[in-house]
């Protein structure tokens, strides 16, 4: 029996989720599985990958073939990196001390790769932020003088209006006078 590794959909149209899954490789995509290994949310920057390594590992090393989806999760988690230094020891190429270390030194090294990632998404988010209520704040100004001036012409126009009718009302022109 052909065991494979790989993702079953479910959730609503347009909003995917997956469960990472062992299931054999005749039964259908969202068919029956053997274990369900975890979750994969492709919709979050960056895609939510959770998966139990250890069970991973266990499948990967009785021989279960990771789709090309799930492999590059389950090298982005570094199952796949734990499976090539325990392939490594049990051939007596290293310790396993050797191995847990340089395991733990990879692990260590994608964790501040996260981090830096995870700080770097928040501060152009924030950065965004800030842009548009700069952007709001221009447009908001820009009305706002834009009434002012409108405010303005209204007053200048009825005191020139009351000026005009002064003078037409007032005193005849020079003109009209000499004739």
């Amino acid at each position: 029996m052909a065991v494979k590794i790989r993702l079953a959909r479910r959730g609503r149209r347009k909003l995917a989720l997956y469960d990472v899954v062992v299931a054999d490789a005749r039964a259908p995509r969202d068919g029956r599985f053997i274990e369900k290994l975890g979750t994969y949310n492709p919709l979050t920057n960056p895609a939510t990958v959770e998966i139990n390594d250890e069970r991973a590992f266990h499948w990967i090393m009785k021989g279960a073939q990771p789709t090309d989806t799930v492999k590059s999760m389950l090298s982005y988690r570094g199952v796949l990196l734990r499976k090539h230094l325990q392939v490594g020891v049990l051939k007596g190429a290293l310790t396993q001390e050797q191995a847990d270390a340089k395991l733990a030194e990879w692990l260590r090294e994608k964790e501040a790769k996260m981090k830096k990632k995870a700080e770097k998404l928040a501060e152009s988010k924030a950065a965004e932020s800030r842009a548009r209520k700069e952007a709001e704040s221009k447009v908001r100004e820009a009305r706002a003088e834009a009434i002012r001036k409108k405010q303005v012409v209204a007053e200048e126009a009825p005191s020139a209006e009351t000026a005009e009718a002064s003078d037409a009302s007032g005193a005849p022109e020079a003109g009209s006078a000499e004739s």
